[in-house]
């Protein structure tokens, strides 16, 4: 039962970890990816469709990127959305595909991201003690209903402890990560 109560936080904060790693990889640095886009939403026939379902993505140079819509009638959706995202971009359509030209980044907007990618840090740490302390719960549940020793509850604690300790730890080295790249021109 304790195993179980361990193994499931255990879990939960890995796919937490992920979670703040694909975060990450949308904050934009210098460089164009096509994982920028993957939040944007689509008005395509009524239904909000995320871009990669409706286009595919290419990078010819680090700042540019080439959108290329399945179905050419979606081109002005497409264009309205990443005129209307926080990207900051204006896009262009020479017929074919969706031109987009990323600006280079100033200083202020570098700081902006920084700060943006302190925040989804902070959301995952506090995600991480969130489920920490839903597991010392059901762990204490344990012990007062006698379905464990104490012994046994204190070690899985430590043990839930350790592994908290090592998310969070994880978590910081992923931001720390990232300040470095948004940071460096």
């Amino acid at each position: 039962m304790i195993d179980d109560i361990l193994l499931e936080a255990e879990d939960k904060m890995d796919k937490t970890v992920e979670a703040a790693r694909h975060e990450f990889g949308n904050i934009r640095t210098g460089r164009a990816n096509a994982g920028m886009f993957e939040q944007l939403l689509v008005d395509y026939y009524g239904a909000p469709t995320p871009m990669q379902q409706l286009a595919s993505f290419q990078i010819p140079e680090a700042r540019t990127v080439l959108i290329s819509p399945f179905d050419r009638t979606a081109t002005q959706e497409i264009i309205k959305t990443l005129r209307e995202s926080d990207l900051g971009v204006n896009p262009t359509d020479d017929g074919n595909v969706v031109r987009v030209v990323l600006p280079a980044l100033t200083e202020e907007r570098r700081k902006e991201y920084v700060k943006q990618a302190k925040n989804k840090a902070e959301d995952a740490r506090v995600s991480v003690r969130s489920i920490r302390r839903k597991a010392k719960e059901a762990l204490d549940r344990l012990k007062k209903d006698g379905d464990a020793g104490e012994d046994e509850v204190e070690r899985a604690e430590k043990a839930l402890e350790s592994v908290t300790k090592a998310r969070v730890e994880l978590i910081d080295k992923l931001l720390a990560t990232k300040e470095s790249e948004l940071l460096t021109i």
